[in-house]
């Protein structure tokens, strides 16, 4: 049988203040329990979350990393009120509970929100899931159609008008996230340079606005036990916005890894998106363009993009580490990670083409 997705202990450095949260907390959610007890999920690479036990009701705690220095990154005030506009009218969004900016109760923001028990599908799959080839299909049409669903979430009816700015988002963004790899890198890599030039030249037309995820993939996917093939929650909002809905799917491409592709980038996929029965990248595209109505003629720029982001925000973890900013082991290794994404970027530049070969 499969399991929920569970926390376990903190890890040291990233201990919550117990007393101080629970006491902020009674007066936050009254219906809460003084009593609680908090454990950390360890999946993530970003914002640090927590799960957090209040009596018999049990809510998720989001926080920023230790030693954030990008400046517009981990605002839990712009996730907070993001999920705030968008559970009511997107059944996969959870509902936030509530909002702290005061420093002495965590020495940080954070928000709360309800928690959704479910399963996630990473490169070692739950204990007792059968991912047969029947299932993987029906997994990979879910993807799509969520995502498909979430584009078209009308922006402005939501209560997102003022969120994102959509003219200009494609260009914005190449600019950007170049800028970013100049100032996280710690070793030069020939590849990102290039296609951050090979970006900037190509950059195409916008291809309309939509609520974007920006992260989307099956890390930060919560499956139904009972049906995997059902998306009960899309967690990690953090980079969602208002923007060019191809380049929200071209950056989903990016985490799709198949069989077919380069051993080393096989050995760096964090999902079974390569197990038998999975979509290839084609087909998720085509399938995309089929139940949006969005064409997706030049999908191979928002991949190689894609790609070149994942990178950049692999770089920026490692960066921290580097840097002395956070002991977590996990990234110590992350700059070989960077390297091969790039490696794969600047094929998808040559080839103009979702495939590897």
């Amino acid at each position: 049988m499969t399991r929920p997705d569970e926390a376990g202990a903190v890890r040291p450095g990233e201990e919550l203040d117990a007393a101080r949260l629970a006491a902020w907390l009674t007066h936050a959610l009254p219906a809460a329990s003084a009593e609680i007890e908090i454990s950390q999920f360890h999946h993530g690479h970003s914002n640090l979350t927590y799960l957090v036990r209040a009596g018999e009701t049990e809510y998720v705690l989001r926080r920023p990393p230790a030693g954030n220095v990008v400046k517009t990154a981990h605002d839990m005030g712009r996730e907070f009120r993001m999920l705030e506009a968008l559970a009511p009218v997107f059944a996969e969004a959870p509902r936030p509970l509530c909002f702290c900016d005061d420093a002495q109760v965590l020495g940080t923001p954070f928000y709360l929100m309800e928690r959704r028990a479910g399963i996630v599908l990473r490169r070692e799959l739950p204990a007792g899931l059968d991912l047969t080839p029947a299932l993987a299909d029906r997994v990979s049409a879910s993807l799509v159609d969520t995502l498909v669903r979430l584009h078209g979430v009308d922006p402005l009816a939501a209560g997102l008008g003022s969120v994102g700015r959509p003219e200009g988002y494609v260009a914005r963004q190449v600019r950007g996230w170049s800028e970013r790899c100049t100032a996280a890198a710690t070793e030069q890599i020939p590849e990102m340079d290039s296609v951050a030039g090979w970006l900037a030249e190509r950059a195409p037309a916008e291809c309309g606005a939509a609520v974007i995820h920006n992260d989307f993939k099956f890390d930060n996917l919560l499956l139904d036990p009972a049906d995997p093939a059902r998306v009960v929650a899309v967690l990690d909002w953090e980079m969602a916005t208002v923007g060019c809905p191809l380049m929200d799917l071209g950056t989903a491409l990016a985490m799709w890894i198949e069989a077919r592709d380069p051993k080393e980038l096989l050995a760096a996929a964090i999902g079974p998106t390569h197990h038998p029965g999975m979509w290839s990248r084609q087909r998720l595209a085509e399938a995309y363009a089929e139940r949006s109505g969005r064409s997706v003629d030049g999908i191979a720029f928002h991949y190689t993009f894609g790609l070149f982001k994942v990178a950049v925000i692999v770089q920026q973890i490692y960066a921290r580490y580097r840097r002395g900013l956070t002991r977590d082991p996990r990234f110590a290794g992350l700059d070989r990670m960077v390297v091969v994404l790039a490696r794969q970027a600047a094929r998808a530049a040559e080839l103009g083409t979702l495939r590897s070969v």
